[in-house]
């Protein structure tokens, strides 16, 4: 039997910090008009990152199911701030692209962003919110080496047993 639940645990604390964080984002972005959803701002920005990306990876890393992605593009398709253009290597694929209409609405999601970035880390000095980002980005690369290395464990041993 458990005695205490820990809540003082890493996974725990960063889960209820991007559930905070996303919150005070849904909050601002209401405050401010901005019209969007967190779930359509968050494709807009993936979208600025790497334009072109085609649905079934841009699903996979905003960790959406193929057909919630679906519905959202087609809401920022009617509003004029996505197009979907046909990928020339995979003819039932298309290609997302942002349109001049989604640039000005990007400075506001990438200010809100700033301010509730703020928001979260008041009172923390400089140096320790560097220390804190680079400590998080090293975090981000051990699981990513970790899960491509057991993945292609994985396939190499797949192909023995064939």
């Amino acid at each position: 039997m458990i005695d205490e639940i820990p809540s003082r645990t890493l996974g725990f604390v960063l889960n209820d910090v991007a559930r905070l964080l996303r919150k005070r984002f849904e909050q601002m972005a209401r405050a401010a008009a901005l019209g969007l959803t967190r779930a359509q701002a968050a494709v807009l920005a993936n979208l600025a990152r790497q334009e072109g990306v085609n649905q079934v990876s841009l699903a996979q890393i905003l960790e959406l199911e193929p057909i919630t992605l679906a519905r959202l593009l087609d809401r920022l398709q009617a509003a004029g701030l996505i197009v979907r253009r046909p990928d020339p290597k995979d003819r039932r694929a298309h290609l997302l692209y942002l349109t001049e209409a989604a640039y000005p609405l990007l400075d506001q999601i990438f200010a809100l962003a700033a301010e509730v970035r703020e928001d979260a880390l008041a009172g923390i000095p400089e140096p320790d919110r560097n220390r804190l980002l680079d400590m998080m980005i090293a975090m981000r690369a051990n699981l990513i080496e970790r899960a491509e290395t057991e993945n292609s464990g994985a396939t190499a041993a797949a192909g023995r047993g064939r």
